[in-house]
């Protein structure tokens, strides 16, 4: 019977309660108090109380508890000590807490009670002391550590908040919590106070593997990429890891563009572990790494890709052959045909790349993929289209066969025959690889806007006859025909095009000027086109990354933010704005 009234009463004193019928809610907590004692309980009774004007009753309950409860004293003791506070007396409120405290002492359960109980009522420093104190009695350093960190947190107790989250790092089953709860403080005001914590903590636990990668994560989260790998190649030597993890970083550099950091990483393995498994994967890969960095400086340096194919040869000569360096020989082929316009050298490599790496079909089909590249450097398309066109047979809804229809409706494009090029572009739009997709939609529409205008289509067979010419490396000869095409179509709709493919031009050759000069027509004169956002983000870039000019970069920033505030350039506008202002990011 009582049972079944506890269930029964317990859920009328709730509902009473949660209606605002405080008298009522008071009247039932106290028949439940009779059958059981329970924290929620004593709590519910008590604030009923209070609600209903009867705060004396409240107090003289709570007395009287205190010396006939021993098991719940702590309870009465926090209570007593809540309405003090409301009544304004600060000291006896500190008194009471101090008393539930030091009564829930006795056991490491009561502690972890009172200080959910302390954390209900709104008094989270003292769920800080109860959970500080439970952890000095259990002598488990990380104990609680996850209800720490998010009550310093939020009693803006921030560094000792990073220091909870640093000191979690050492249970690896919470790495995840670690990770997330530290992303809150990546790039705020409080970033610096995350690398001092690392620091301090690599410094009185050397040992503590945690603290190192938490300092890496850090670094790869900003970027540092070679102040990662200073920590990656400590680690490594401490912990004789044969190389694998700054090999990982080499990678993770080499996809964010990062290619000093990259080279230096591959190059600390094959320094370190000649004779490691690692070791003929770094070796192309130091190569790799450099020819990126010699392909993405303008104007190319010819001489220094001769000694890229060099490094290549070398490489081959030393490691041999083999399954896990036939991408050397695509990137030494890939080298002679598009930069040293030794097409046949670079047809007769690939071949040899076939034959050697046969047994596996995705290797061969990316050299296929480069042979049609280099027929069409060449200028023979047909050869070209084979190739494409059985990479498309053999990788039927795979990336390389996606990649191989792009590189078919480009071809066609070359050619002038545009309505086949967007039919293939139009299926290619349902492609799974976002960059894939995206390319097809932008040349799609550049057919589309520039087709229609003349029955000829004469400016867009010449502009995409430039673009071939662009492909084949023939630079002096495209900005000479661009520079007719403007003369010659000034009234098109393709005026900004040929503008926006010069501005692109003239970066690859390193005239920076010039290609300032062509995106400001395209701001100045075709503002609300497709391109307006592109030419003035990239402007931006220019000002920033190239000529170093802090205010006109963060000026060129605004305007995208300001005149195309749908851009998708905007994040990245916004984001590169605010770095070089200097404020701390959200």
């Amino acid at each position: 019977m009582g049972l079944a009234y506890g269930q029964v009463g317990a859920t009328l004193a709730e509902e009473y309660y949660k209606a605002g019928e405080f008298e009522k809610s008071a009247s039932e907590y106290a028949k439940l108090l009779k059958t059981e004692i329970t924290w929620q309980r004593i709590s519910r009774y008590v604030s009923s109380l209070q609600k209903s004007n009867k705060a004396d009753d409240a107090l003289k309950y709570l007395r009287k508890q205190q010396r006939s409860d021993d098991v719940n004293k702590q309870y009465y003791e926090l209570l007593a000590g809540q309405l003090a506070g409301q009544l304004g007396d600060t000291t006896q409120a500190k008194a009471q807490y101090t008393a539930a405290l030091q009564t829930s002492k006795s056991s490491i359960a009561k502690l972890e009670k009172i200080a959910t109980a302390f954390n209900e009522v709104g008094e989270s420093r003292w769920a800080i002391r109860a959970y500080e104190t439970a952890r000095e009695v259990s002598k488990e350093p990380t104990a609680y550590s996850e209800d720490l960190m998010v009550l310093y947190k939020a009693t803006g107790q921030t560094e000792k908040a990073i220091d909870e989250i640093i000191t979690t790092s050492k249970q690896s089953d919470k790495k995840e919590t670690v990770l997330a709860s530290l992303q809150g403080y990546i790039n705020t005001k409080d970033e610096p106070l995350v690398e001092k914590a690392l620091y301090t903590k690599i410094q009185q636990e050397p040992n503590e593997l945690a603290y190192n990668e938490l300092l890496i994560w850090f670094f790869v989260q900003k970027q540092k990429f070679s102040r990662a790998l200073l920590q990656e190649k400590a680690t490594d030597k401490r912990l004789k890891l044969n190389g694998s993890r700054v090999y990982d970083l080499g990678m993770l550099a080499m996809n964010n563009k990062e290619y000093k950091t990259a080279a230096e990483s591959f190059e600390y393995i094959t320094a370190t572990y000649p004779q490691g498994q690692l070791y003929p994967f770094a070796r192309r890969l130091v190569i790799n790494a450099r020819e990126e960095q010699v392909k993405n400086t303008y104007p190319v340096d010819k001489t220094e890709i001769r000694k890229l194919i060099s490094d290549y040869q070398r490489m081959l000569q030393e490691v041999g052959t083999n399954v896990k360096t036939l991408e050397a020989l695509r990137s030494t082929a890939n080298l002679y045909g598009t930069y040293l316009d030794s097409k046949d050298t670079a047809l007769t490599v690939l071949d040899r790349a076939i034959d050697m790496g046969k047994s596996d079909k995705n290797f061969v089909d990316r050299c296929k993929l480069d042979k049609g590249d280099i027929y069409l450097l060449k200028g023979e398309p047909w050869e070209s289209t084979l190739l494409y066109s059985q990479v498309e047979k053999s990788q039927k809804e795979e990336l390389l066969g996606y990649e191989a229809k792009l590189k078919n409706a480009k071809l066609q494009y070359y050619k002038g025959s545009f309505a086949v090029a967007k039919d293939l572009l139009d299926v290619l739009k349902l492609a799974t690889s976002r960059e894939i997709a995206n390319d097809a939609e932008q040349l799609s529409l550049l057919i589309v806007d520039n087709t229609g205008m003349d029955s000829t289509e004469a400016a867009m067979r010449e502009y995409a006859n430039i673009d071939l010419m662009l492909f084949q490396n023939k630079t002096d000869e495209a900005v000479d025909a661009l520079n007719k095409m403007l003369v010659q179509y000034a009234d098109h709709t393709i005026v900004d095009e040929v503008l926006w493919l010069r501005a692109n031009t003239y970066m690859k050759q390193g005239k920076n000027a010039e290609a300032l000069e062509d995106l400001k027509k395209i701001t100045a004169s075709y503002p609300n086109d497709i391109l307006g956002d592109d030419a003035m983000f990239t402007q931006g870039k220019i000002y920033e990354e190239r000529l170093k000019d802090k205010q006109a970069a963060m000026d060129a920033y605004q305007k995208v933010l300001t005149q195309y505030t749908g851009s998708i350039y905007g994040a990245e506008a916004r984001k590169r704005f605010r770095l070089l202002r200097g404020d701390a990011i959200n």
